[in-house]
């Protein structure tokens, strides 16, 4: 800070800062270490030194310090008895570079108002603080008129090392303080044992005072907090060192200010509550907590409800560092987001002094004025802190945080405070608020329990999402188009909602994009999606549906994900194709609003979608048992049924219910692993239950020669499956992975997703890498993502295989147990194909088998059974 007298007044404070740096070292990192550098000394609390030489008087108001060695020290300052003199002349001194023993050139030492930090013991006159660097040697000139006050001395601060290069002879001791007046700061108080308020922002990394070295046993008053307990602005400074320093000298520079403010200007503590430097590290300044509203000693008439950070160099004549810039951005954003402040915005203040700012504006104490958010010194007090290169970057850096005032406005339609509780039901709909405008915001994710479980663009404020029975903490999190992260504060939400049983139905169309069933006719196009009601079809009140769906006549290759409609879309997918294929999958889809949507995207693709049953919380319903995977039938050995391929217009059925554990009654619908391989035309098999007559619905599609597997959920009326072909010859194999029936002791279900847990493509939740041939990977599901951690007993997953290099399968099978012969999918070389798995869960895992070649495994999760 440099250029005005400052004056104290009503206990509030102003710190002045360094001056500059008569020093000449240059700012590489290289070279021989200097003795300041944090790589030259020890770790720990630092206790540095300070030397104080008489000035000579000559008369005629000038006095001189002659040419001299002294001993190491890195900052200095000239001071005087009298705290209200002030001395008329000019203060010059310069310094001997310890390294190369050459002199600086001369510098003027520009004078500080004393009292600064309140009304305080031992209080003396003093010039502002100069960084000078590892210095062995001073000499100060004082000249210029009036009588020089009494007392005058050079005072020396040596940060301390533990490096430097000439041999300490001790501490010198301080002189005798006046400590007769007695302080009228305000009263020291106990720091909080407490965390501070949670911020919306990131708490970005903090040098401590234990890690800069402080030295506590010069500060044995206390903090002091806002009287108000918020922060309402933060006030930019700079130290104005003039000359280039190495950031590994950057702690010791921050020590130096803290003896000097302490020792020599009898503060109770370093001013600033931050400090910065040049490569952006961020140090603790004031003690009280960095998450705390400490009242630091900054900027005068303004204290008391504002924070500062101050860049160490002078901004006079050239700007911050972006380092710099950035660092300042995480500190003004993290302190202001704890109280609902914007970087962007205003506040309003309560002038603590009457008195003029550097542009001529009068504040009048006890009056109230507008200030932004971040403002520079300059703006409140008559200075040209933070210099005049700066201060123009306040405007650019007041754009670089991330959204602001990010709250949560309501919860299912109840307006929300944080921390406070809710209550739901499956469906989640939450509604948020932020003042950044939507063109500087990239997306919105909505967590449930710290998982995204709704992603939305930055023009959304509202997403809906699944959330499974119990407490659930929820909170927004936006991303600002600068990359910049932002969390709300949390609610809680206690969802009450009953695990479902399963109803199944007789497999029905619902919707053919080709003849405009159930929805518009026509393709769906590129990100196009169409949305199916369902609760009607069920005839009860469904928690979700489960559905055969089929796409065919694609034009590119693309993907297709279904999804509650009212819900935000995730990155999970359904179904895979590429164009001219016809590819089926079982999907179990949540029911949010009573309707289901379907997005694909890109191309053009016709969809299908065929009803087999649906989860309710209501009513009667069949529970879950998991049994298997094992292989009840395959046309090409005989087992289950006649040996040899199911001809045109063919039927076998299967008996079920009774056979191989399966119990001969209660069984309503059975889970099958459906295989159709070696066909010789094109042409589709219906699975359905026998003594029923078969619906137009179909489960799986194919190509002569292609081999396609899909999963399906069947009703058992008589204890048999049929099985019919429609044309040509194929082989048929089913596995059982489990069935529902009426015992009292099987497992209920409870939407979850979709949510995709692993992608090898990634890492996510396994190892990255394909899965080569013989060799499995297994994926952590119970007490992932919001799963429970107990209670599993199976999970629906949508797994996808992709990029495989060989004609191969994969078997998903529990973690813990020895794999059967069954298989989930198969494929060939370069086919992407998707198929829904319920598997069930012996020890939180699941494990996912490659026979041949390699292949990248997907898994999306959409239920669970407990």
């Amino acid at each position: 800070m440099r250029g005005t007298a400052l004056a104290a007044a009503l206990g509030v404070v102003t710190v002045l800062g360094i001056q500059g740096v008569a020093s000449g070292t240059d700012a590489s990192d290289g070279g021989e270490v200097s003795p300041y550098s944090t790589r030259a000394r020890e770790k720990g609390p630092v206790e540095g030194e300070l030397h104080r030489l008489a000035l000579k008087p000559k008369g005629r108001g000038e006095a001189v310090l002659s040419q001299q060695g002294t001993e190491p020290f890195g900052l200095l300052g000239v001071s005087w008895s009298d705290p209200k003199a002030e001395v008329k002349g000019k203060i010059e001194a310069r310094t001997r570079d310890a390294d190369t023993g050459k002199w600086s050139k001369w510098v003027e030492l520009e004078q500080a108002e004393s009292g600064l930090d309140g009304k305080r013991p031992g209080l003396r006159g003093a010039t502002e603080p100069v960084w000078v660097g590892p210095s062995d040697g001073a000499e100060v000139r004082v000249a210029g008129g009036g009588e020089l006050p009494a007392g005058m001395e050079l005072n020396l601060v040596d940060p301390g090392a533990g490096g430097a290069k000439a041999k300490k002879k001790g501490n010198l001791g301080l002189g005798p303080a006046a400590f007769a007046l007695p302080a009228e700061d305000p009263i020291p108080q106990t720091p909080p044992t407490t965390p501070g308020p949670e911020s919306t922002a990131p708490r970005p990394d903090v040098v401590s005072r234990v890690q800069w070295g402080a030295d506590e046993s010069l500060n044995n008053e206390g903090p002091i907090y806002l009287p108000g307990a918020k922060i309402k602005a933060v006030f930019v400074h700079h130290t104005a060192a003039t000359a280039p320093y190495e950031c590994s000298e950057s702690a010791a520079i921050v020590r130096s200010i803290h003896k000097y403010h302490v020792e020599i200007e009898k503060w109770r503590d370093l001013g600033y509550n931050f400090l910065v430097d040049k490569c952006g590290t961020v140090f603790e300044g004031r003690q009280g907590g960095v998450d705390q509203p400490v009242q630091g000693a900054h900027t005068y008439g303004w204290n008391s409800e504002s924070t500062s950070v101050s860049i160490l160099g002078d901004y006079t004549n050239a700007g911050a560092s972006p380092a710099a810039l950035e660092a300042v951005s995480k500190v003004a954003a993290y302190k202001l987001g704890q109280y609902d402040g914007d970087m962007k915005g205003t506040s309003t203040l309560t002038a603590g002094a009457t008195q003029t700012n550097f542009f001529g504006k009068s504040y009048t104490a006890g009056q109230q004025y507008e200030f932004k958010s971040l403002s520079g010194h300059r703006d409140g007090f008559n200075t040209q802190c933070p210099g005049n290169s700066l201060y123009p970057q306040l405007e650019a850096l007041r754009q670089t945080g991330p959204a602001a005032q990010l709250k949560i406005a309501s919860v299912n339609g109840a307006p929300a405070v944080p921390g406070a509780t809710y209550p739901g039901g499956a469906a989640l709909t939450v509604d948020w608020t932020t003042s950044t405008a939507s063109a500087a915001l990239n997306k919105f994710e909505l967590l449930v329990d710290g998982e995204a479980t709704a992603v939305t663009d930055g023009t959304a404020r509202k997403a809906t999402a699944v959330v499974t029975h119990g407490k659930h903490e929820v909170r927004v999190r936006a991303t600002a188009a600068n990359g910049k992260v932002s969390t709300s504060l949390a609610v809680t939400v206690e969802a009450d909602v009953k695990g479902a049983k399963f109803v199944p139905l007789a497999p029905k169309r619902l919707m053919d994009t080709r003849t405009g069933l159930g929805v518009r006719s026509g393709p769906v196009g590129t990100a196009g999606v169409v949305t199916l009601p369902v609760a009607a079809a069920t005839g009860g009140t469904p928690t979700a549906v489960v559905l055969n769906v089929t796409a065919t006549n694609p034009t590119q290759p693309s993907f297709v994900s279904v999804y509650p409609s009212g819900t935000t879309r995730s990155s999970a997918s359904n179904l895979n194709f590429t164009p001219g294929q016809t590819i089926p999958n079982l999907v179990v889809v949540p029911v949010v609003n009573g309707s289901v949507s379907f997005y694909n995207n890109q191309g053009n693709v016709d969809l299908i979608a065929d009803i087999t049953g649906y989860f309710t919380s209501e009513g009667e319903g069949a529970t879950q048992t998991n049994f298997g995977p094992k292989r009840l039938m395959d046309t090409r050995t005989g087992l289950g049924v006649p040996a040899g391929p199911v001809g045109t217009a063919g039927v076998v059925t299967l008996p079920v219910a009774g056979v191989d554990g399966i119990p001969a009654t209660g069984v309503k619908a059975v889970v099958l692993n459906v295989t159709a391989t070696n066909p010789t035309q094109p042409s589709f098999v219906s699975v359905y239950p026998s003594g029923t007559t078969r619906s137009s619905a179909s489960n799986l599609n194919f190509t002569p020669g292609q081999t396609i597997p899909n999963l399906v959920v069947v009703p058992v009326v008589d204890g048999k499956v049929s099985f019919y072909n429609n044309q040509g010859n194929v082989d048929l194999i089913a596995d059982i992975t489990g069935y529902f029936s009426d015992s009292a002791e099987g497992a209920v279900h409870a939407n979850f997703g979709p949510k995709r847990l692993m992608d090898t493509r990634t890492g996510l939740g396994v190892r990255q890498g394909r899965v080569t041939g013989g060799s499995v990977v297994t994926l952590p599901v119970a007490g992932v993502g919001g799963i429970p951690a107990t209670g599993i007993k199976a999970v629906v997953l949508n797994v996808t295989a992709t990029n495989p290099t060989e004609a191969s399968y994969v078997s998903v099978f529990p973690s813990g147990t020895t794999r059967s012969s069954a298989s989930n999918l198969n494929f060939t070389a370069g086919l992407t194909i998707p198929n829904l798995v319920v598997v069930p869960v012996v020890d939180g895992k699941v494990s996912f088998y490659n026979n041949t070649g390699s292949v990248d495994l997907i898994a999306d999760i959409t239920g669970y059974f407990s």
